[in-house]
């Protein structure tokens, strides 16, 4: 009976177009979590649940983890097992951490340092363009459009479409790399011609930062958020940031509120 309620899992995450990454994670946090009930699924009750986080707890898993398995458990027994039992668990609270945002000099050295065409087109239209590493990589040549600037980015996230923009001084490289390129073909790939991997972009962002002796602890998706505190710091409505970016909820973009400082410069210290 186990096995026919984790096929009925992995189904139903697909019909409902959710992303393999979440569709693996889920199914990670079911199997380990039945491994240690060690229950028939139709016995296991809240309290089981209540321990099992309390468990994980114990263990010091980030807050971050546990969500993932009060996500994961309970969109299990309510959606797959159809349990006749409410799943009411307080979510821990995860850390506050602000994003880390490189400022417009800093993204200007990034730039100048990089030497490989190919690497600077891609930096640069992470920043410019607000994109994530999913969607560098999976970027085709139909995707741009050249006289309004504006990318369409495909199936990403929850398989949702977005437009986002990027600037007039991409657009001669954009053109030189989809040269002899059919329109459905990627914009941009390894030098044996192979998909770009996540971990190949994360690495040549890692090397650049190294090499430019930028202390800060960023990350490539650093150059989206320094994209959307860049866009609120030139009074950029923040609606049309979130449209941008895609966020769901307007919270999520008011992050960068708190890492903006557009007239900070001009405060004088009180020393």
């Amino acid at each position: 009976m186990q096995n026919i309620y984790l096929e009925q899992l992995q189904q139903e995450l697909k019909l409902r177009n959710y992303s393999l990454r979440t569709i693996k994670s889920y199914n990670i946090c079911i199997n380990y979590f039945l491994k240690k009930v060690t229950k028939e699924i139709d016995n296991i009750i809240e309290k089981d649940i209540v321990d099992f986080l309390l468990f994980l707890q114990d263990n010091k898993k980030a807050p971050k983890t546990i969500n993932l398995y009060k996500w994961a458990i309970k969109f299990f027994f309510n959606e797959i097992v159809k349990s006749n039992f409410k799943i009411d668990i307080h979510f821990s609270k995860e850390a506050k951490k602000l994003p880390v945002v490189l400022n417009k000099n800093e993204i200007l050295k990034l730039l100048n340092i990089i030497k490989n065409k190919k690497h600077k087109l891609i930096i640069a239209l992470s920043y410019w363009a607000g994109l994530r590493v999913s969607d560098i990589i999976n970027l085709k040549v139909w995707d741009f459009d050249l006289e309004n600037l504006t990318i369409h980015i495909k199936s990403w996230k929850w398989n949702k479409d977005r437009i986002t923009i990027f600037p007039e001084s991409l657009k001669k490289d954009i053109i030189q790399l989809s040269q002899l390129k059919n329109w459905n073909e990627l914009l941009i790939e390894s030098e044996r011609w192979w998909k770009l991997s996540e971990r190949s972009i994360q690495k040549i962002f890692s090397e650049t930062l190294k090499k430019s002796w930028i202390k800060k602890e960023a990350t490539f998706h650093s150059l989206r958020h320094s994209f959307a505190t860049h866009l609120l710091e030139n009074w950029t409505d923040i609606r049309y940031v979130q449209d941008l970016l895609w966020h769901a909820s307007i919270k999520t973009t008011q992050i960068y509120t708190k890492v903006m400082n557009p007239k900070i410069n001009n405060i004088k210290s009180p020393l």
